[in-house]
């Protein structure tokens, strides 16, 4: 058994045993850890909430609906989670230690600014990225962006998302396996090719950031003199 499939397993059977135990409930809590940095794919959790608590058990498409809506609430919740912590602590630690992330001082300035402008449509298109919708938050954070329209463009690229995923779960049923190992063979090319392009930013990133330390010690010495 190969990472990728032992990882999957393990996901699909944790958000079984956490449906089995705490019912609709665990639909909004496992998308509101989904929704921080913690990597429990909605891909999964979301699908299984659609087979197993919605076609398994016999209940008809309305509960799609209210699967789509707890999943949404509970992106919500996650996202506010990681939200203000990055609110709190996240732009001086990102000041200081950023080089260390890749980021930039000017990355911290476009952020501030975009947020102002087009926080909304970042928020709400990041939501429905795989990927960028778990670390979206932090930006918008460190922004500082208006609390109640960062929840509400959340909640709107999360409703979708979590109910597409738990439709398709309620389409396929115990298909849901059957497409997975057919798309798993796609898997490995789309990762070397983020790999590939991630070597090239990182490259940039290291000179970008040299050249900003080095700009940066020359302004302190001209300061000092």
């Amino acid at each position: 058994m190969d990472l990728l499939h032992f990882v999957e397993e393990f996901v699909l059977n944790f958000s079984a045993e956490v449906y089995d135990t705490i019912g609709w409930f665990g639909v909004a809590v496992l998308m509101a850890i989904e929704s921080t940095a913690v990597p429990l794919p909605s891909e999964i959790v979301m699908p299984m909430a659609g087979w197993h608590l919605i076609a398994d058990k016999g209940r008809g498409l309305e509960f799609v609906l209210l699967a789509g809506l707890l999943g949404g609430l509970g992106s919500v919740a996650g996202s506010l989670a990681e939200y203000y912590v990055a609110r709190a602590g996240g732009r001086p630690l990102i000041e200081k230690y950023g080089k260390f992330l890749l980021i930039t001082r000017k990355d911290i300035e476009r952020a501030d600014s975009w947020f102002a402008s087009r926080g909304e449509l970042t928020i709400f298109i990041g939501r429905l990225i795989p990927g960028v919708r778990h670390f979206i938050s932090i930006p918008a954070g460190v922004a500082r962006m208006n609390v109640l329209r960062f929840s509400i463009f959340t909640f709107l690229g999360a409703f979708p998302w979590s109910l597409a995923l738990a439709w398709a779960g309620f389409l396929l049923g115990k298909n849901f396996e059957t497409i997975r190992d057919f798309t798993r063979p796609f898997v490995l090319p789309i990762a070397i090719i983020v790999l590939i392009a991630a070597i090239w930013f990182i490259g940039m990133r290291i000179r970008e950031i040299r050249q900003e330390s080095r700009q940066i010690a020359l302004d302190d010495e001209t300061e000092q003199a």
